[in-house]
């Protein structure tokens, strides 16, 4: 017999990035009371992580626990990007039910789409929240259309299709039922939790069960584990197993219970079902794995994540600027940092190819590239190859990952985009236009096919499509798609660039170092108009001599360099080069420094 739990309630927001969930987690604690009137905090408040703030998106899925009429809340903000899908996916297994945002201008985005996909495969009772009313392009009637177009698509349940829908602005924290409500508050939306999402079953006489679906660490009590007992009865001090993915089991003693309210942890003594936990004393447990009963262990079934689709080669820094910047910088370090990310990330993969190689593989290129980036803030010194396809054979047929593009684009330059993906194997499926000037273009292209395409994209439209894509299933192989057409400029010694070599070098191509920037053998100081390499010296000084001639000294005019930052880097380079990565600097280099040997 399942017993309901009425004074809790678990739910996931789902949503693109920047449709506004963490700003609507904000506005729900505050008008909850978790703060003190005159207690300080940041907006965004859920983004805990600086390169979560500086990018304004959402990275680690966290939870937080808010009451509401007697009822605790508990809240878990997921992130929207589907590079992170492996977060989104385990965050919808502890919960009851989902809360979908959907921006009033923009509709459903291809994360939308993902997330919601993976909810409603788990049967979970949607609320959907239409945010950002207050927008002046905002189209309510037309995006609530779109949302049950992609219902039906998804293969929702009659019961799933009556979902009940809110107006938000989760900026000012106003929620509404219907469009002309004169509401001032949240109120409608905690209502709308309480009422439609169920409660969490589960009978505390049973035989203890708790899946771990996150963990964290702390400096004074080790690993945590955080989870949801499903049933049964957890109390601190108790002698529990741990069912670990291989089937084996170890006992452990938990050494501190906490619960989720706001920002903090709270100590609890007891965890009843449908709570959600952080449990100490339990080193060495992962992802997806049970906490049972010592006596009677009845694992619950494992976490199925989808497959990683592209690798990139991590090897360390043999450069000549090598051990300047960094603090690590050993294949050791390497080992162990990539050790320490497989514990907490499971969508991550890691092989060995050599005693100092490691082939990481991810779900996508951003996903890798905020794994590097926090390595670099953390003092790791690097190298990085090309990202490249993970492709499988079926049927003695080569087939690799095709990915929906949506392009969001401007009506002047829908030409151009459909060119350029042309030439990327890319085939359109729609283009809709909503009349607003804007235009929105649906294409299948294979992973492949959009690497380097971001920036040559924002290029050619001036910095004004919106480019989103989403993992879609394999296709067979399509054939060779073409890379960058261009060639590097690399330094053929070392020193320090001159305002004079990169002057006379700027009719060869774009350069990426200023005047004064050291550099080595091998290092690429630019991109060259034509398709070879060259071999260029920008070290060279202007010879001064003793003669006055009226011409002597006219000024140089420099064009400013273009400056990559880390996901550039990794678009731009070729196969036979790499992006060095240190916590000062991003410099690309060739596999093979010296022009003789290349």
């Amino acid at each position: 017999m399942e017993n309901a739990t009425p004074s809790i309630r678990n739910i996931a927001i789902i949503a693109h990035v920047d449709h506004g969930k963490t700003t609507l987690v904000d506005a729900m604690l505050n008008q909850s009371g978790i703060f003190r009137e005159n207690e300080v905090h940041v907006e965004r408040v859920m983004d805990s992580n600086a390169l979560e703030r500086e990018r304004g998106i959402t990275i680690l899925a966290k939870i937080t626990g808010i009451r509401y009429k007697g009822v605790k809340i508990n809240i878990v903000d997921t992130p929207g990007h589907s590079d992170f899908g492996g977060e989104v996916e385990r965050a919808l297994k502890i919960v009851d039910g989902v809360m979908l945002l959907v921006d009033a201008s923009e509709g459903p985005l291809p994360q939308t789409r993902y997330v919601l996909m993976k909810a409603l495969e788990a049967k979970l009772p949607p609320i959907v929240v239409i945010n950002k009313i207050d927008r002046p392009d905002a189209r309510v009637p037309e995006v609530l259309n779109e949302i049950y177009d992609l219902f039906i698509d998804l293969d929702a349940t009659v019961d799933q299709l009556d979902f009940p829908v809110l107006y938000t602005v989760a900026k000012t924290g106003v929620a509404k039922t219907s469009m002309e409500d004169d509401s001032s508050n949240l109120k409608p939306l905690f209502d709308a939790i309480l009422k439609h999402i169920p409660e969490p079953a589960g009978d505390p006489g049973e035989v203890l069960q708790m899946l771990v679906a996150n963990l964290d660490y702390s400096d004074y009590l080790g690993r945590l584990a955080i989870g949801r007992v499903f049933a049964g009865t957890l109390n601190f001090g108790d002698t529990v197993a741990i069912c670990k993915l291989d089937g084996s089991q170890h006992s452990t003693r938990i050494t501190k219970l906490y619960s989720f309210e706001g920002l903090k942890r709270v100590d609890e003594t007891i965890g009843r079902p449908g709570d959600l936990l952080a449990i100490a004393g339990v080193e060495g447990i992962t992802i997806g794995e049970t906490v049972t009963s010592a006596e009677n262990p009845r694992p619950l079934p494992v976490v199925q994540i989808d497959e990683p689709t592209i690798a990139m080669t991590f090897t360390i820094n043999t450069s000549p600027f090598a051990g300047r910047e960094g603090a690590y910088v050993t294949s050791r370090n390497l080992r162990e940092r990539l050790d320490k990310e497989l514990l907490t990330n499971v969508s991550i993969r890691v092989a060995e190819l050599g005693h100092d190689t490691f082939k990481v593989m991810g779900r996508g290129e951003l996903q890798l590239a905020i794994l590097i980036e926090m390595m670099r803030r953390e003092g790791y010194e690097l190298m990085v190859g090309k990202p490249e396809i993970l492709t499988r054979t079926i049927d003695h047929k080569l087939q690799e990952p095709v990915e929906l593009l949506v392009i969001d684009c401007p009506e002047a330059f829908i030409g151009v985009v459909i060119e350029k993906l042309g030439s990327r194997k890319g085939k359109m499926n729609k283009m809709v236009n909503h009349g607003s000037g804007r235009v929105r273009l649906e294409f299948h292209i294979p992973s492949r096919g959009l690497i380097g395409l971001r920036s040559e994209i924002l290029t050619d439209t001036r910095g004004t499509a919106i480019m989103n894509s989403l993992f879609y299933g394999y296709i067979e192989w399509q054939g060779d798609i073409p890379t960058r057409p261009t060639g590097s400029l690399v330094a053929d010694r070392p020193g320090k660039s001159t305002g004079n070599a990169i002057f006379n070098l700027q009719e060869r191509g774009e350069i990426f170092v200023s005047p004064g920037t050291e550099v080595y053998e091998g290092m690429i100081v630019g991109e060259n108009a034509r398709t070879a390499d060259l071999d260029v010296n920008i070290v060279k000084e202007k010879k001064l001599t003793n003669m006055r001639a009226s011409t002597a000294d006219e000024a140089i005019r420099l064009v400013p360099p273009r400056i990559l930052n880390l996901e550039q880097s990794i678009e731009f380079i070729r196969d036979d080069e790499f992006v060095e990565v240190t916590p000062a600097s991003i410099r690309l280099r060739k596999k093979i420094l010296k022009s003789n040997q290349r």
